[in-house]
């Protein structure tokens, strides 16, 4: 994978980094696994806007994306890696052995004709699914379950993974992306390998247009605001702002807004860096 840095023939490109789209093998997505996507606008049922700086931008297509990795009695064979819109990573095209198409996540360094398997039975290489309690002491791994049958919710976006540290009965210890390390129960499946498209965070937009074609409107500085409109707002000339804090009053950067009554503390063993 890598990126490429276009010449500055227009204002747009003088600083513009672009994906170099080396892992993708085709621009055609699978017609059988598209469904429509109905944009809000950041709108709820009753029309009223409760997500702000969204609308606009391209139209999109979801692309299904098999997060539960079910299917353990058939192997796959890797068709093609593409694109999709819908989120930072690229997704893998698997045709099975009895003829059904699914899409999965990418992993870093999966090719194209590469054979995958699912199971507790699978070898722990790269794009295959195993259980927890399959997989060896701190193997890299990504897509991962917090409850079984519930589907990969956890090292999904570009670039993530987390590493399996230790097993104790029931449960397994994985440090995850955030650097916090938490039990999760050893049968939850997760998937070998980091996700692929690493170099997402070296990318540069060059330009306001290129966020307006993601569906992202413009947003207003707090610090620019008149005090009825933020807790930043207001101050004579250009004030600092004060503590940096939310639009409804909750403080940012260090403030902890994790319940200290949550059910599932007790299965978080460190906590993320500050």
């Amino acid at each position: 994978m890598s990126v490429r840095k276009l010449k500055p023939i227009t204002p747009g490109q003088r600083f513009r980094v672009v994906n170099g789209f080396d892992a993708i093998t085709t621009d055609k997505p699978e017609k059988s696994l598209l469904s429509p996507i109905k944009r809000t606008g950041g709108r709820n049922s009753q029309g009223k806007m409760t997500i702000r700086q969204k609308g606009g931008g391209h139209k999109r297509r979801y692309r299904e994306i098999d997060f539960k990795r079910n299917k353990s009695d058939v192997t796959a064979t890797v068709t093609s890696i593409q694109y999709d819109p819908n989120r930072t990573a690229f997704i893998a095209l698997l045709t099975y052995a009895d003829g059904e198409k699914r899409y999965v996540i990418a992993q870093n360094g999966l090719t194209v004709g590469q054979t995958i398997s699912v199971g507790a039975e699978a070898a722990p290489e790269i794009g295959n699914a195993l259980p927890l309690n399959a997989i060896p002491l701190g193997t890299i791994i990504s897509c991962i379950e917090l409850r079984p049958g519930q589907g990969a919710v956890m090292a999904r976006s570009a670039g993530t993974f987390a590493q399996l540290m230790a097993k104790d009965g029931k449960f397994v210890t994985v440090k995850m992306p955030s650097g916090e390390t938490r039990l999760i129960l050893s049968v939850c499946m997760a998937t070998i390998g980091a996700v692929s498209n690493s170099d997402h965070q070296l990318l540069v937009s060059g330009k306001a247009g290129r966020s307006r074609w993601l569906g992202r409107r413009p947003r207003v500085r707090p610090v620019a605001m008149n005090p009825v409109d933020h807790p930043m707002g207001g101050g004579e000339g250009r004030s600092s702002g004060g503590h940096p804090r939310s639009r409804k009053g909750i403080p940012a950067k260090g403030f902890r807004t994790r319940s200290k009554t949550k059910s599932t503390n007790k299965y978080i063993i460190e906590r993320r860096k500050k």
